[in-house]
Formats: structure tokens, C-alpha cells, sequence
């Protein structure tokens, strides 16, 4: 049977951050299409690092990555990837920026060449969809920190990524809020999710596999439960 091309595969990877040791020791990884993956750990673990290590933002002491099938070891490396991988970050303030809700989610497009009619097109379809239509002109520093959560999720989306890298995307959202992230983001047509959270819980319908940080590296857990 013919060996399936990894999407992501991380190898032996090790960082650490200053008086901290290592976060990621000898750590593997390998996420295939299909792939619906929760991933697990205490807080101070490492699983934002990897993500950030996974799309080159911090480089690894050792080891290598590869994405989409291409080895990445510099930066012009990493930029065809960061087109079709979506990073959703732990903290929205760390990716909205712009004046306006509608600037901020249709940024990426426009950023990718789409004209701006299409562009505006697609982000309030994002909107739409999320059920946050009617913020679109707010100033997203005056948003609450959920509804800024669901705005960073729609700028995102509006990029049509093939694999989503979720960090703790229901934290801060209402069950109602979290009802609506689950559905939306199950309608995508993704070829891959890893998805941070310490709410397995309340993916264990979502997810088809579930690894666990632990001792700067990767262990697969049977379920979410």
C-alpha cells in the first residue's frame, strides 16, 4: 500500500526559550489529509510553540519540517504554505489590526489578488456565516473578547486554507458561540484541522484523533473522552 504524502511532518524537533529548557524535545509530528486531530496538554506545554514552529514564526534548534510536501528551511520557504495553512492564534489581538472589522477578514483575500469586490464578498459571507454580520464596521479593539475570537476565526476562513491550526478557539465563546464555531468550521472543506483546546470534550464528535504534549513531545490518546 502506497505510503500517503504528509501534509505536515515535523522530525526530531527541540526548542526552548531562554531559563527555560527545552519545550519541544526530539518532538515528531505527522498530519495526513483527513486528519481531525485535537491536540492536548497542560498550559506552558509547548502547543503554541508548535504551531508557531510548524509555519517557520520561530525556528527550531534542531530537527527539520515539512510542509505540503517540500522541505522548509528559510523564510521564502514558509510563504507558499502560509497561504493554504490557516493559523488561528490563542489571543485574537495578536491577529486583528485594522480599522474595521470588514478590513481586518478581508485582508487575506485581498492580500492573495483577489479584487475587492470579491474580497468584501467573501468576508461578510464569513461573517454571515459565524453570525457576527453585524460587527463589521465596529473597531475590533472595542469588540468582547469572544466576539474578537469569531472575527479572527473569520478572517481566517476568508482565506480558504486547506488545513486549519486552531489555538484554543472556543476559549471565551458562549455555548451558543461555540455551537456555531463547531458547525461552520465542519462545513469547510478541509484537507487537514489540528485544533488546541482543553475542552476535548467538546470535540470529541469533531476529531478523529487526539495527541497529548507531554515531556516536549507527541503521545496519540485512544479518545477525546
Amino acid at each position: 500500500m502506497e505510503h500517503q504524502l504528509a501534509l505536515i511532518e515535523l522530525n526530531e524537533i527541540s526548542f526552548g526559550y531562554p531559563n527555560c529548557g527545552l519545550v519541544l524535545s526530539d518532538l515528531n509530528m505527522r498530519v495526513q489529509k483527513g486528519d481531525r486531530i485535537a491536540l492536548l496538554g497542560g498550559n506552558g506545554a509547548g502547543k503554541t510553540t508548535l504551531f508557531h514552529i510548524i509555519l517557520g514564526l520561530i525556528r527550531p534548534f534542531s530537527g527539520s519540517i515539512s510542509l505540503l510536501g517540500k522541505r522548509c528551511i528559510e523564510e521564502n520557504d514558509f510563504h507558499k504554505p502560509r497561504k493554504l495553512i490557516g493559523l488561528l492564534f490563542q489571543d485574537p489581538d495578536d491577529q486583528l489590526f485594522c480599522p474595521s472589522v470588514i478590513e481586518d477578514v478581508s485582508f487575506g483575500p485581498l492580500n492573495l489578488g483577489m479584487n475587492r469586490d470579491d474580497a468584501l464578498k467573501r468576508s461578510r459571507r464569513c461573517l454571515e456565516r459565524l453570525g457576527i454580520r453585524h460587527l463589521e464596521k465596529r473597531v475590533p479593539y472595542e469588540l468582547s473578547g469572544g466576539e474578537k475570537k469569531l472575527v479572527a476565526l473569520a478572517s481566517v476562513l476568508a482565506m480558504k486554507p486547506r488545513i486549519l491550526l486552531l489555538d484554543e478557539p472556543m476559549a471565551g465563546l458562549e455555548n451558543r458561540a461555540v455551537d456555531r464555531f463547531l458547525s461552520v468550521v465542519a462545513e469547510e472543506d478541509l484537507d487537514a484541522m489540528v485544533i488546541i483546546t482543553h475542552l476535548p470534550n467538546l470535540i470529541k464528535d469533531h476529531v478523529n484523533k487526539t495527541l497529548v504534549m507531554e515531556d516536549g513531545s507527541l503521545k496519540e490518546q485512544t479518545s477525546v473522552c
